[in-house]
């Protein structure tokens, strides 16, 4: 945790993560656009929160996108914030927040793109398995990932309560084992009302005995399942990497990723 404290004790870093708040996915010339600043020193700034793992660079092209990683505060978070402080504090936040929307205007902005970053002590091949096997995926999300991954392939996200129920459908558009997985990832479709599929990407980058897993999710449709993954991704990938560095889940239920499509 020193890093992140170190990196956040300097407001030039902290005002670029409120940039990235505010909009994610920047390159360093809108970041260096917004604050006025010259290239190398933000790009000093930058690979001190890269460093603190508060800020994930995901490569497009020629471009290099900048996304606020939570993680780390969240961590931080979990270590000096107890479970009877933390619904009168969520409680506070509500309110704030719901003020702030009172007091801004209704002008519509793009959905943000939805970067999370976690580290798990395991093979990149372990992870891959994670990702696609199903019943592995039963055990940490609650629903089982069937499908044989190939691309052009359909996938299924299907319950386990034996209803058979399967809320979430998708096709493989790429798949590179044990490293790049990306998929389309959307509720059953309602011909009434079409619309394009989110698309999630699953990146595996292996370093020795540690993996950096990457999920990016695109495409969405609105702020509402924006709110809904940003809830539950992180709830999601604790699952995995706990399933992974223990051999078993985390105490409580996984989050339903549907319920964010609903």
């Amino acid at each position: 945790m020193d890093a992140v404290f170190k990196a956040l004790a300097d407001p030039t870093r902290r005002l670029l993560l409120d940039r990235l708040r505010e909009r994610n996915g920047q390159t360093l010339r809108e970041l260096c656009e917004q604050l006025d600043m010259a290239r190398q020193s933000a790009t000093q700034h930058l690979d001190v929160l890269v460093g603190a793992n508060l800020v994930t660079v995901v490569r497009r092209g020629r471009e290099r996108l900048h996304y606020l990683n939570p993680t780390p505060i969240h961590e931080i978070e979990e270590r000096w914030i107890s479970g009877f402080d933390r619904p009168r504090l969520q409680a506070i936040s509500a309110i704030k927040q719901k003020a702030e929307e009172l007091a801004m205007t209704e002008a519509t902005t793009s959905v943000p793109t939805y970067v999370y970053v976690t580290y798990i002590h395991a093979s990149a091949e372990q992870v891959w398995q994670a990702l696609t096997d199903a019943d592995l995926t039963a055990r940490y999300w609650g629903h089982a990932n069937i499908s044989d991954w190939q691309p052009g392939s359909t996938w299924e996200h299907r319950r386990v309560d034996g209803s058979g129920k399967v809320d979430v459908v998708g096709k493989v558009i790429a798949t590179e084992p044990p490293t790049r997985l990306v998929i389309t990832f959307d509720d059953i479709p309602d011909p009434e009302s079409p619309r394009e599929p989110s698309v999630v990407t699953f990146l595996v980058e292996p370093h020795q005995d540690i993996v950096r897993l990457t999920v990016t999710h695109e495409n969405l449709p609105n702020e509402e399942m924006f709110n809904g993954i940003s809830q539950g991704w992180p709830a999601v990938l604790a699952n995995l990497k706990s399933l992974l560095e223990t051999g078993d889940v985390l105490p409580q239920a996984p989050w339903e990723m549907h319920d964010a499509h609903a």
